[in-house]
């Protein structure tokens, strides 16, 4: 098999933020900022979010309401051309589940498998849930240091902006606005911004004493609607972890309140370092 060149998009705007992804015909090049933080490797959340994104058009009932993301990472992916593959697994009259893969070198190094359940009426009654107290909704002055993947707004531990209000000890909360585009110019669809931000959730519920010591093989989004505006909020809700093997969820939400809940699965790895050398914008 012919290797393929290491092959980075660099066409990209110095003055305006770039995307994480370029066209090539039927094939996605990932240009420098779609490096993760565990090496020169695609981050997993931009992994998840471009196929979020195929896999959201896919779908051209706007009745149908992406409801589950779940997102393996079974094998790094490089930084190199890559081709998205989708099929339609389960098509009935109030779902249709789609899964795609992520190809390179004519190997699949990433899949993703997404719900869409056709909206219909709420039922009357209340059901019970917990809703976790967020810091404010940040606002345009505050978070403009770069950070590794997204415009991130931390708190409850030692990110960026801590607010000195919150208990910096306990769980961990972020708002996220990414503000580059995911392919090319293109807008981000809602379905993209939040799976975009769902990989946080390892980052968040693992957070330790020593700072990010698991990596995330897996991430499931959970949504009962989309999110509206910008901004994308997480709230660590568990950590499980024993042998090297962990777990942890969070709440997600826009700036209306939780619209849906993320899980991740990760193992015991350490080597976490955000890249110095990526351009800021």
């Amino acid at each position: 098999m012919v290797t393929e060149p290491n092959i980075l998009a660099d066409d990209v705007d110095a003055m305006t933020p770039g995307p994480y992804f370029m066209r090539d015909e039927s094939r996605y090049v990932p240009t420098a900022v779609a490096r993760g933080g565990w090496g020169p490797t695609m981050s997993g959340h931009v992994v998840g979010g471009i196929l979020a994104a195929v896999l959201d058009g896919t779908v051209d009932d706007a009745d149908l309401q992406p409801a589950r993301l779940t997102v393996d990472l079974p094998a790094p992916a490089a930084l190199e051309p890559f081709e998205v593959h989708t099929k339609v697994q389960h098509e009935r009259r109030r779902l249709r589940l789609v899964e795609a893969l992520l190809i390179q070198r004519g190997e699949p190094v990433a899949r993703a498998s997404a719900l869409f359940l056709r909206r219909g009426s709420q039922p009357d009654g209340k059901v019970w849930s917990q809703t976790p107290q967020m810091p404010r909704l940040p606002v345009e002055l505050d978070g403009d240091q770069p950070t590794l993947f997204l415009r991130t707004y931390g708190w409850g531990g030692d990110l960026q902006n801590p607010d000195p209000e919150w208990d910096m000890t306990g769980p961990k909360y972020t708002w996220l606005h990414e503000t580059r585009p995911l392919i090319d110019d293109e807008p981000l669809t809602p379905f993209a911004r939040a799976a975009l931000c769902a990989d946080v959730t390892a980052a968040i519920a693992n957070w330790g004493t020593k700072a990010l010591e698991f990596i995330n093989v897996d991430y499931t989004l959970t949504l009962s609607r989309l999110p509206e505006g910008p901004h994308i909020g997480l709230a660590a809700l568990t950590h499980y972890s024993d042998d090297g093997v962990a777990n942890g969820s969070a709440v997600v939400l826009d700036h209306l309140g939780p619209i849906g809940s993320a899980v991740s699965v990760s193992i015991a790895h350490s080597g976490f370092r955000p890249p110095s050398d990526l351009p800021s914008v």
